[in-house]
């Protein structure tokens, strides 16, 4: 029996493919995009005010719901610290993957992986709860800038609206610190492959035709690693955008979408909401994975 499957699977390769494929493509179909077209489905329902019960019918008032003042200011929120998260990571990345890309040799790049991945071997949690105890109002960044004596920078920058707070670790600052050391790395990677695709004789040749420094950068490396840094970008927005562990442990009560979520199907047990602030952020990431696909990310990931 099994030289015959053999023969069979010899002859017929694309049914071998098939059955291979069988289970991956079931459990993909059926638990995650099942899964996903049972969510879109409940945020076409409603939340009965009376009973608080759900109110199976098809509509659109959940949807309309997010376009009331607190929602709008929820979403608003999370799609901003996701765009800043991701500019800040890739002004800081970008140098860090140019000299992993053009100077790192043998164990320094060796050094340069390990450096960049180790953080990410750690627990997640672990990572939040240091930061929360290193930006505390008694921790060692307040401790560090007593002994510099920029006590009084850090008191100015507190006093601030919207970013300031009690201290780091209650502010949207502490939680855009923490957002930016936590997917920093998921930024680096794909930006030291894309630089590590432009060949060295195109700078040399930018040099040789009078191109100063500045104007390397912008005319010949800046575009040539852009895929690169959009690839990264699909990491650092799309985890900002969806994260809720963050903002619940560093920051201030004012939510996010992650936290919304969490909170209607939870506290408040409005399902329907819940599915539809989860529907914002699938919307958003697919408009931002198309606008990635036409600039090439996906062949620098």
């Amino acid at each position: 029996m099994r030289g015959a499957f053999s023969d069979l699977f010899w002859r017929r390769p694309k049914l071998l493919l098939l059955l291979m494929l069988l289970p991956p493509v079931l459990w993909l179909g059926i638990v995650y995009i099942g899964s996903l077209f049972a969510l879109l489905l409940q945020s076409f329902f409603s939340i009965d005010e009376f009973s608080g019960l759900i109110n199976r019918e098809f509509t659109l008032k959940t949807y309309g719901d997010l376009f009331q003042a607190a929602n709008l200011d929820i979403i608003l929120r999370t799609v901003t610290m996701a765009a800043l998260v991701t500019l800040a990571s890739a002004v800081i990345a970008f140098p860090i993957a140019y000299y992993a890309a053009r100077y790192a040799r043998g164990r320094w790049k060796a050094l340069f992986y390990l450096g960049v991945m180790l953080p990410l071997w750690s627990s997640y949690l672990v990572k939040i709860y240091a930061w929360k105890l290193i930006l505390a109002k008694e921790g060692i960044l307040t401790w560090l800038l007593a002994k510099l004596n920029l006590l009084w920078l850090l008191d100015a920058w507190l006093s601030l609206p919207i970013v300031g707070g009690n201290s780091l670790s209650v502010s949207f600052t502490g939680t855009f610190i923490v957002f930016v050391y936590v997917w920093l790395p998921f930024m680096i990677l794909p930006v030291q492959a894309a630089l590590e695709r432009v060949p060295g004789n195109l700078v040399e040749a930018s040099s040789d035709l009078g191109a100063s420094p500045g104007q390397t950068f912008r005319n010949v490396l800046f575009p040539l690693a852009l895929p690169g840094i959009v690839a990264g970008s699909i990491f650092t927005f799309s985890l900002t955008l969806g994260d809720y562990i963050i903002p619940q442990i560093i920051g201030t009560s004012r939510l996010f979408i992650g936290q919304a979520v969490y909170s209607q199907q939870g506290t408040a047990g409005n399902i329907p909401l819940a599915a539809a602030f989860t529907v914002v952020p699938i919307v958003i990431m697919g408009f931002y994975l198309w606008g990635a696909k036409r600039m090439g990310a996906f062949d620098a990931l």
